[in-house]
């Protein structure tokens, strides 16, 4: 049986790819890894936290003696790294903890497997999954490749790049063997609604403005996020060790544009005119650092390992709609805080 920790796997695109392990391999051994900070939450889990092969653990990967007791203890044959803070203006008032959360904790895990994994680096694997913004920001033309030098604009993709810089020397210097992905944005279910796609949605639901940095010209590649999880799934099973792939749509969308097809779905779902919810579209001051364009060339995934989107962005969209519009309790209870009191009434008396 193969004993995989999957690290922020109480997250968002965490959560997809815990599910999408634990039921399409009964045979592995799935430890969920998560801090439970402001973005995770085990609601996102109900379905499969019963299952005989998953198992929630509750740890900081910032604590070191907290990382060596559990690689000591579980002696997993994998890591597949997910924890990390990941909104871009928390990183602006904060930089330090994203540092310390994508930085320090990405390099306890690396000393941690390393130490855990000695002899037995070909029997064992750290996949590192990591986001486009590395890359810095493009023009109207061209797209990033895995050959794309390195330009972080934020402390948040700074912090990203400075972890991505870690696993390859790790894979270089010790012989670890490590992959890593960046992807483009996700969209889908379960996301926190600090986001641009679940927070417009859920105040178009509500009738409260929709806010749009500077013109609403950023452009962003978006990909499903049950997408990116099979992705996830392709790359650690079938890359080579030391390969780095680059995750995206082919699926470039404005800002404003964006937010005005989430505006029309929602009249026809809400039964309101069409045109109503745009009127709650409110422009607000640009976000320093602000990347104008990223956009993901995926063809090495593709031509290398055959993986493709399996959805139009109109049709994940629609999907993502319908989701939160069925779910008024999960999106209540996250945007209220009570999804923290889930924890304690299933872990804390077991």
């Amino acid at each position: 049986m193969q004993k995989i920790i999957i690290t922020g796997g109480a997250g968002f695109i965490g959560s997809h790819v815990v599910r999408r392990f634990v039921k399409t391999y009964p045979n592995y051994n799935i430890i969920n890894l998560d801090k439970l900070t402001y973005a995770g939450n085990l609601e996102n889990l109900r379905d499969i936290e019963n299952e005989p092969n998953y198992r929630f653990i509750k740890g900081d990967i910032v604590d070191l003696e907290f990382i060596n007791t559990l690689f000591d203890s579980e002696q997993p044959d994998a890591v597949i790294h997910l924890a990390a803070e990941s909104h871009v203006d928390r990183s602006i008032t904060n930089p330090l903890e994203f540092v310390m959360t994508n930085v320090v904790g990405t390099v306890n895990l690396l000393n941690a497997a390393r130490e855990n994994w000695k002899g037995k680096y070909d029997k064992t694997r750290f996949y590192h999954v990591s986001t486009d913004e590395v890359y810095g920001t493009l023009g109207e033309d061209g797209m990033f490749t895995e050959e794309t030098a390195y330009d972080p604009h934020s402390p948040y993709s700074a912090s990203k790049a400075s972890s991505d810089h870690f696993v390859r020397a790790y894979q270089d210097t010790y012989g670890l063997n490590a992959v890593i992905s960046n992807c483009s944005n996700n969209y889908g279910s379960f996301h926190f609604p600090e986001k641009l796609i679940p927070l417009a949605i859920n105040n178009i639901k509500q009738n409260k403005p929709v806010p749009v940095y500077g013109k609403g010209e950023n452009i962003r590649d978006w990909l499903w996020v049950e997408d990116h999880a099979r992705a996830i799934d392709v790359i650690f099973h079938n890359a080579k060790a030391g390969q780095t792939y680059n995750i995206g749509g082919h699926n470039e969308w404005k800002n404003i544009d964006l937010i005005n097809l989430l505006c029309t779905i929602l009249d026809k779902k809400l039964g309101r005119e069409a045109g109503e919810s745009a009127k709650l579209i409110t422009y607000v001051t640009d976000r320093a650092g602000h990347d104008l364009r990223y956009a993901i060339d995926a063809g090495k995934l593709k031509s290398e390992l055959g993986w493709v989107p399996s959805i139009t962005f109109e049709e994940g969209l629609e999907k993502t709609v319908d989701w939160y519009l069925a779910n008024e309790e999960w999106l209540d209870n996250v945007t209220s805080g009570n999804y923290q009191q889930y924890y304690k009434g299933q872990y804390n008396n077991r």
